[in-house]
Order: C-alpha cells, then structure tokens, then sequence
C-alpha cells in the first residue's frame, strides 16, 4: 500500500464526509421550514363570492339574512371602504390573484371573458403573471382553487392548477348552470384541467369540495385555499326553443321559502341565492373549527363587484352597478377573520382594494417578492389594528369596451378623497368622496384644477401600464407624479 494511498483515502473519506453534512443541512433546512410554515404561518382561506353588493350582506345593512358572512364581521374585521381590482369579472380576478392592476394584463383582461367567444378561447393568464398561490406554494403552502376561474379556458396552459393552484376544481367560464354545471348545453366542469361528469347544486358540489378538502388536511404544510364562489351571479341555462343560451336567476327551491318575506320576485330568487352561498360558507367555518384549525385560520371574505340589479343585487345607496366606476361597481363587501391578531368587531376605515391582498400574503409568509411588480400595499398593519394615514394613496380602474355586452370604455382615478371617472359617453365627473360619499355633486367645473391633474394622471397611468404589460410581474416602473391635492 503506497504512501500515497492514505492521503487520498483520507480526502474521499472527508469528501464523503462534507458531502453527507450537505446532504443532511438541506434535508433538515427543508423540513425546518416546512415545519416552520406549518407552525408558524396561517392557514389562508379566501372567500370570493360574485355580483355582490355592499347592501346584499347583512352586516352592511341587507335584508338578507347572512349569518355566517355577518359572524366574520363579528370575529374579525369589517372594512368601510374596499374596492374590488375592476367591476367585471375577469379584471377583477386578475388583479387580486396578481397583485397587478387588471390593465397590465398582456391580453388587456379589462372586460369579461366569453366562454363561447373564438377570440377568447386565445386570450387569459400568461405564465409570466405570478399569481399569489405560485408565491404562497415557494412560502411551503399547499394550494387548491374551488369554484369559478374565469382566467382562461380555451387552452390548457390557461387552468389554474398551471397557474400555482396544486389542486384547481370547478368551472371556467363567468358562470355555469347551477342544476347542469354547464355553460348553457357545454359541459364546464373540471378537476386539474381535466372534464367531469359531476352533478349537484353547483353552491353546494363547491361547498363539499371545499369542507373535504379541509377535512382531509394532514396539516404538516398549511394550506391556502382560493373559494370564488359563483353565487348568487346568475346561472348560465339553455333555451331549448331558440338553441341559446339564457341568463337567469336560479335559486334551489329550499331556498326561496327563507326569503319568502322579499316582495320583489327578482330580489327573492337573488336572495334565495345569496342564503345558499352563506349556509356553504357555515359549512365551511364549521369544517375549519372542527378541524381544531379556528386559531390557525385566516379567512378573507369579499365580493368580484358590486351587484346587478337587473339580476337582484343592491349597491344602494352608493351609486352605479356592476360594470360602472362609480362606487356601486367597485365598492365591495369584505371581511377577515384571524384570531388572535385580528380583533374581534374591529373596523377598517382608511380605503384599501383586492389588490392589497397579494403583497399582504407575501409579507405575512416571508415569500421574497424581488422582481415582482405589485400595485398593493399589506394590510398586515391594519389588520394589526394599526391605521394609517394615506391621503394620497391612488387607485386606478379601467373598463375595456365590450360590443358583445355593449359596455364602453371607462377610467377612474382614486386620490385621498378625490374621484376622477370618465364614463364611456367621454364626460369627465370629479367627486369629493368625503363630503359626497354617494357621488351625487359633480364639481368638475368648481375644481379645475384637480381635475386636471387627476385626469392627466389616470392617462398617464393608462399608456404606462399598456405599455409593460407584455413584461409580467417583472421589473417594470410606473412614472411618478408630483401629488399637489
């Protein structure tokens, strides 16, 4: 045995030796924070419910009755004044599973998605745009979409289980048939991308999926669990007569019997709707208590948008609707219930929007958000029960044209309590939210200058974001202006 032999045996062995101690750091550094995660980060459950005004939860002043929504409120923390990312369906989802404005979308998301539509079928959510669930999945979270996507549904790279989701279950389009779980006659029904023969009430097959998914936790990772239901939005049937599809209200019979006191026909079926969505959000809150995981819970309650009341909803007395800027199609319910750190009937007044909810996750579970692009701020300190004063904080919306729908192109402008809208018809209205919370006073023509400025701002944030958004969540600036209001 050579000299040599010893040298270079005893280098492998120590080799051998770092290697293993590598080996063994990575393994216990992967499972410290997944242990970590699972001790010390919330579960995070997001309720997303659809075509809901301020006025159609109980705590905010409705008729109907809503007692579990109402509960959070009681538990937790009711929000005065929270904006959703759009007053349409499919922007608004964008920019709260981004955190990105609605009009950075690279396939400009600013009007509803039709599931029929061929152009639509080749437009949705592009890889490069990072949802909350890619980051919170990096945070060592298991993710699962229950419910409606609305992202995309002509291609596969556009499901949710692409986009973050471990687990995506539900329907694609803006809405389904609550008793076929069909678009119209088009079955719309899928679990990871793939088609199911699934039956029930479509509030309720969401409901069971959710208390299983729950239930069935083995709580080594916590989880976050994305619920946009789609009620109490109209169902999407199937004229038989004139082989089309057809809006309506479809309430399950049980329901409309608990509403029997609403005298308007219209109302009563939403509101049958809306009771049915409120049961599966008890069932829900009961799957989590019964899982000993009340304390380890954050739970998220808000609407897509404000209501339709063609359809039954009430945004009064705020004014305007779904697909409007005005404060009825924007404004929107929302609650959040945290044990422990979130006090129990605490109230949020300072102004806040879906958006926020991104950059609030990100912060809560230390995900890294470097390179990201995000419009939001946390809600971490509010929800702490620590107000801030932000008089100039902005919030933009824009509404794309829509033929099929005959909606127009809109534009607002938040600034502390100023409101710029230009409505589809080109007039420009500005509005001073403190004085005039319903947006009843025009005083364009006594505030000039504001609205100038707000004007010109609102363009201007219009053009730069157009122009990024081909980037993504990536490294883009939006310019700044000087804030002289």
């Amino acid at each position: 045995m050579s000299a040599a032999f010893f040298p270079g045996m005893i280098c492998r062995m120590f080799s051998l030796a770092r290697f293993l101690a590598v080996l063994t750091a990575v393994c216990c550094g992967w499972f410290c924070v997944t242990s970590q995660a699972a001790a010390g980060y919330p579960n995070i459950i997001m309720i997303f419910s659809d075509d809901q005004g301020t006025r159609d939860v109980g705590c905010y002043g409705s008729e109907i009755p809503t007692p579990h929504m109402d509960s959070l409120a009681r538990d937790g923390m009711k929000f005065d004044q929270f904006y959703a990312a759009s007053a349409i369906c499919t922007p608004s989802r964008f920019g709260l599973l981004t955190g990105c404005n609605p009009s950075r979308s690279q396939d400009r998301l600013l009007s509803a998605l039709m599931f029929l539509a061929e152009e639509d079928k080749h437009r949705g959510l592009r890889d490069h745009e990072i949802t909350m669930a890619s980051q919170l999945q990096r945070a060592g979270y298991e993710t699962a979409l229950i419910g409606k996507w609305h992202l995309g549904h002509g291609q596969s790279s556009f499901f949710p289980h692409q986009h973050g989701f471990d687990l995506g279950y539900g329907h694609t389009a803006g809405c389904v048939d609550f008793f076929t779980l069909s678009y119209g006659n088009v079955p719309d029904w899928y679990r990871n991308g793939q088609l199911l023969d699934t039956t029930g009430y479509a509030t309720d097959v969401i409901t069971d999926e959710a208390v299983r998914y729950i239930r069935d936790q083995k709580h080594e990772k916590p989880f976050f669990l994305f619920l946009p239901y789609n009620a109490p939005h109209f169902g999407k049937g199937w004229d038989d007569g004139n082989d089309t599809t057809v809006n309506i209200l479809q309430p399950h019979p049980r329901d409309l019997e608990r509403v029997k006191f609403i005298k308007d026909p219209t109302r009563r079926k939403y509101a049958a709707m809306a009771v049915a969505l409120d049961d599966g959000i008890g069932r829900v809150l009961d799957a989590v208590d019964g899982a000993g995981l009340r304390d380890d819970t954050l739970i998220i309650f808000m609407s897509d948008h404000g209501g339709d009341p063609n359809y039954g909803g009430n945004n009064q007395p705020l004014r305007g609707d779904k697909a409007t800027l005005f404060e009825g199609g924007i404004r929107v319910p929302c609650l959040a219930r945290w044990p422990g750190v979130v006090a129990a009937g605490s109230v949020a007044k300072n102004p806040a929007w879906a958006i926020d909810w991104f950059t609030t996750l990100a912060e809560l579970t230390q995900v890294g958000t470097a390179g990201l692009r995000l419009d939001g701020q946390s809600l971490l300190p509010v929800l702490r029960g620590v107000e801030t004063k932000e008089a100039g904080r902005e919030f933009f919306w824009e509404l794309g044209s829509h033929a099929e729908l005959d909606r127009g192109h809109w534009q607002s402008l938040r600034r502390g309590a100023w409101k710029y809208i230009k409505t589809p018809d080109q007039v420009e209205r500005l509005f001073h939210l403190e004085r005039d919370p319903f947006e009843k006073n025009n005083v364009a023509g006594t505030h000039s200058e504001v609205l100038k400025e707000l004007a010109s701002r609102a363009d201007q944030l219009s053009k730069a974001y157009s122009r990024n958004s081909q980037t993504g969540n990536l490294h883009a600036h939006t310019p700044a202006l000087k804030n002289s209001l």
